[in-house]
């Protein structure tokens, strides 16, 4: 009797130890608990039991996995793991981005004989990065035929996952497509694929038909959506969308409210926006800059201004949206002007900011504060790329300094095909027609297609720099050899260049054989050579046809009583000054800008708003004075409207 309830004392002391470290390892919180326990199996002996280890393992992935390597000194112990163990470890490498590791060791098992399961693949797949997929994505799909585990939900999701990470759309369509439809978060993974590479109508389609197939979308895909709504402007879908949100039982979230307002407003429903974001309970600097660049976007400043100015709280992106607006509309002193404000409340632009920037000083020539803007980039590390480059290029060649500009070109890592064309332009805008051709065939040189602007870049180059049968030359390469078609600007440029020739006649034949009617821009370039050469009979013609395109341009009125004054046609004088009361044309104002002090002045001809006018214009005077005793006198009369 005493043998048949004999028990063993070593296993009863054991499953006493088993029971009392597996109740402590519960309740472990630090890793530093975790580390004392694990001593204290040692110091016992019990190490090496299978179950203590797995136990051990698993908790450690599973609770405080940040430290992989102390995972993998428990895991190279064990004589046997299993799948589970094995997954958790591909797991644990994975998620601190290891997923080479995570690699080797799924080889690893495969070597120790053991059969991955329905986890092991969406571990391995969830972790790869873009270049790491692409290396060895397509592999591990061929594994998950070979061990039959396509059909599984998991491994699908994995799958759909890595392919739209590499941007391999239609490889990811084809998974999805073989895949169960009823998922959502299949769906989902589909249109954030194709938001990530930008296929925003495909997104669209793609909600389409998961509201055919009755899929409820789940709040990440109504945010998916909206985004490509705000992209692609479908004011339908938004309003679908919006229907969606506003059936949810319960609260509607603040990322969500943001989203419907970003993507009205990107519709130009900003009525409906503006609805939606006074509605909301709370509001953050996303659901003010949503409307601010709202307003920005359909031109109305005035109100843009209005919602910026009351933000509680701005961030670099309200700011930098709200000087790109004044930007869009030309208003290049108040883009400045904002930048000083933004500069007073502390914030630290970025360099959208900086572009944003530098373009309002390259419109306004005021190079002193685009060199202040440059010292600013350099000094505070403001990302200098490729963009922020082109846009100090561009500054320079407008301010008129193009050594300065070749030398931000040559000091540049990286360029592109806007790199090379802001040279081409700004070097013939500049007077500086050979170099802008050997930029020309440079960037041809380094692989790097010329477009229209480039084209019309060189073209601008031959006619500054008179080379008239290297003109025609580029003309024709435009559609043998890029299969670009000219366009306006590009025959505007030919007809300029010969006209500036004195080839008079062979630009207006051009003029007729053009594929397009010739606008008033083309007929300008005509009348401005026949006037250069002193043709009355063509200046005549061209001036009547920019008459018939502008009935109310002043100044070509003006221009066409100089030409009949000068062939003393007084008949057709008066005809012409008869005409221009009758329809009261106006001339555009003259309008001049200088930089004094880091500040760009504005003045409009006959303006008088200046805080120093009156000083001004004494000014004026004085040297118009000097300028007649030294025999100066105007070179033409000219005869005004009026």
């Amino acid at each position: 009797m005493l043998l048949r309830n004999h028990v063993n004392p070593k296993a009863s002391i054991f499953n006493v130890l088993f029971s009392h470290f597996i109740s402590i390892l519960g309740d472990c919180k630090t890793t530093n608990q975790f580390k004392q326990l694990h001593s204290q199996i040692i110091i016992r002996g019990l190490e090496s039991n299978p179950t203590i280890q797995t136990k051990l393992l698993l908790f450690w992935c599973s609770r405080l996995g940040s430290d992989v390597g102390y995972a993998y000194k428990l895991f190279v112990k064990m004589p046997e793991p299993d799948v589970v163990v094995w997954n958790n470890m591909i797991k644990g490498f994975s998620r601190v981005g290891c997923v080479k590791e995570g690699v080797r060791l799924y080889l690893s098992m495969l070597k120790k004989g053991v059969t991955p399961d329905g986890h092991t693949f969406p571990f391995l797949l969830n972790g790869l990065k873009r270049g790491e997929a692409l290396a060895c994505g397509k592999k591990l799909h061929c594994h998950v035929l070979k061990f039959g585990l396509g059909s599984n939900l998991y491994v699908h999701n994995g799958l759909v996952q890595m392919y739209s990470l590499c941007g391999l759309m239609d490889m990811a369509r084809g998974v999805f497509d073989r895949g169960r439809k009823e998922d959502v978060f299949s769906w989902n993974l589909m249109i954030s694929g194709c938001n990530r590479m930008k296929l925003y109508e495909e997104s669209v389609r793609l909600f389409a038909e998961m509201e055919r197939r009755m899929v409820i979308p789940t709040s990440v895909t109504l945010l998916l959506v909206l985004s490509a709504c705000s992209k692609v402007r479908d004011k339908d879908v938004c309003k679908r969308v919006h229907g969606y949100v506003s059936e949810c039982t319960r609260e509607t979230s603040l990322k969500l409210e943001n989203a419907l307002v970003n993507a009205y407003a990107a519709c130009g429903e900003m009525d409906i926006a503006v609805r939606i974001f006074k509605s909301m309970k709370t509001r953050d600097v996303i659901s003010w800059t949503s409307i601010v660049k709202g307003f920005v976007d359909i031109g109305n400043l005035e109100l843009a201004r209005t919602y910026f100015d009351d933000m509680p709280v701005r961030d670099r992106i309200s700011w930098t949206i709200m000087i790109d607006g004044y930007l869009r509309a030309d208003c290049f002193n108040e883009s400045l002007d904002i930048f000083r404000e933004m500069q007073n409340a502390g914030m630290i632009p970025d360099e959208f900011t900086m572009v944003s920037v530098l373009t309002a000083c390259a419109h306004l020539g005021a190079l002193e504060i685009g060199e202040w803007v440059k010292t600013y980039i350099d000094k505070n590390k403001i990302k200098n790329d490729v963009v922020v480059g082109n846009a100090l290029i561009d500054m320079y060649f407008k301010c008129g300094c193009s050594e300065k500009a070749q030398k931000v070109f040559h000091e540049m890592c990286q360029r592109d095909k806007f790199t090379w064309t802001t040279m081409v332009v700004g070097l013939a805008n500049n007077g500086q027609g050979e170099d802008a051709i050997k930029f020309f065939f440079g960037m041809q040189d380094m692989s790097i297609q010329p477009d229209e602007i480039t084209y019309l870049g060189v073209l601008s180059a031959c006619n500054h720099s008179g080379m008239i049968e290297q003109a025609k030359k580029f003309f024709s390469k435009m559609r043998s050899d890029h299969r670009i078609e000219p366009n306006l600007a590009h025959y505007g440029c030919m007809v300029d260049l010969l006209g500036r020739a004195g080839l008079v006649k062979e630009a207006y034949e051009m003029i007729r054989n053009m594929p397009m009617n010739p606008n008033s821009v083309v007929w300008g370039a005509l009348l401005g050579a026949s006037r250069l050469h002193n043709d009355e009979s063509m200046a005549e013609l061209a001036a009547k046809k920019i008459l018939e395109l502008e009935p109310d341009n002043g100044a070509v009125y003006a221009l066409l009583c100089n030409i009949y004054a000068a062939c003393e046609r007084w008949e057709d004088l008066r005809e012409v000054r008869r005409k221009m009361v009758d329809i009261a044309t106006k001339k555009i104002p003259g309008c001049s800008l200088i930089e004094v002090n880091g500040v760009a002045h504005e003045f409009v001809c006959g303006d008088k708003s200046h805080l120093q006018s009156e000083e001004i214009h004494m000014k004026l005077e004085e040297l118009a004075q000097e300028s007649t005793f030294t025999g100066y006198l105007p070179s033409e009369l000219l005869f005004e409207a009026g």
